[in-house]
Formats: C-alpha cells, structure tokens, sequence
C-alpha cells in the first residue's frame, strides 16, 4: 500500500462518541459531547478523557472531580449532535426533552437511553497548554440489561449497542458501526504467511 504524507488528521481512525454528564452548580444535570476517551490500565481498567478549550463540563470536572461517560449509539445520535454544537454555558441548553437518572454509585447525572455508562472519578489530572487530561477510576459501570445477557454472542450484543464513532477534526462525520466478527483473539495469526527457510 503505498503512503503519502499529509496533515495530522484522524479522518480514518473512528473514536466513539460519549456524551459527558456532571452536575450545574445548582445541582441540575449538564451533558456535553466528547470523543477524546480511551481506556488506561494501572492495577485495573481505567479512563483517560481529553477536554480541551473552556468548556462548562471541564469547570464541572474541576470542582466535583466526578462525571459520567455515556455511550452514544444511533437512536441518541440527535442529542448527541445538539450537545455538541451547543454551548454548555448557552442559557436554556438544557431545556430539551431528556430522559436523565442518576449514578448508581456517584452522584453524576446519567442518560438512561444509554447502552452503556462508566461512572467515573477523576484521581490525576495532567494539564496540556489548551486542554486537560483527566486519568479516572471507573467506580461502577451501568449496562443495557440485553448486553449483560452472556448467552447472546458478541456479535448480537454489539448490534444492540450499536456505538456512533465520529471521524475527522473540525467539521467531521457521525458513523454507525456494522459489527461482524472477523476472529477471536489469538486466531488471526495463524493466517500469516511464513518466510520460507
């Protein structure tokens, strides 16, 4: 495959998108739309999210150390794109139709349309010039009761997740993702081809 060298760009490496929930200063719920999310490991499974700019949900995140990532699939695409293109510190941001509960273990506002949400608690922040790392300690995770379901294979699970990914930086594109298994862990390998001896 032959390579040209471009601009720094994430256009063909989808992240998954996670709608970011704390808590107002008056205790209501606030959401905003990030994908700067990957996972870390220290002793156990743990989060790093990226917040760049001035944003209400990294204020949020500084005085209450606390948030929830909640997964975006197809049908919370909407919300998704009006969080994202809506400023947190918009008055009325908030008063959209949103079927908010609350943590199970932290007190952080939570989408229930979610398939997914980490409960996270932020335990190291690393400071950028325009943008703050946070390193989190997932305190508990909620689930769609059909993706805990372990008699359902994996393919069945993902399709029911059905995760949105984004790609590109600026203007960019919301994506679906059609999951087919193609190996497990540890299989692929074995269609390498040798070098002859």
């Amino acid at each position: 495959m032959e390579k040209l060298s471009v601009k720094p760009s994430n256009k063909f490496c989808p992240q998954a998108l996670f709608l970011y929930g704390t808590n107002r200063e008056d205790g209501s719920p606030n959401f905003g739309l990030f994908c700067w999310f990957s996972y870390c490991w220290d002793a156990e499974l743990g989060v790093m999210a990226c917040i760049g700019g001035d944003k209400l949900t990294k204020d949020r995140i500084r005085a209450e150390n606390i948030f929830s990532a909640n997964l975006v699939n197809e049908p919370l695409l909407p919300l998704a794109d009006y969080f994202g293109t809506i400023e947190g510190y918009s008055p009325g941001k908030m008063d959209i139709e949103v079927d908010v509960g609350r943590g199970a273990v932290l007190n952080v506002p939570v989408l229930n349309e979610s398939p997914v949400v980490f409960e996270l608690e932020v335990f190291k922040t690393i400071p950028l010039n325009d943008s703050d790392v946070y390193i989190c300690k997932i305190c508990n995770t909620l689930v769609a009761k059909e993706l805990a379901d372990e008699t359902r294979g994996t393919n069945e699970r993902m399709k029911l997740a059905a995760p949105a990914v984004w790609t590109g930086s600026g203007v960019g594109n919301y994506f679906n993702i059609n999951p087919k298994t193609v190996g497990a862990t540890g299989e692929l390998k074995n269609k390498l081809p040798r070098k002859n001896s």
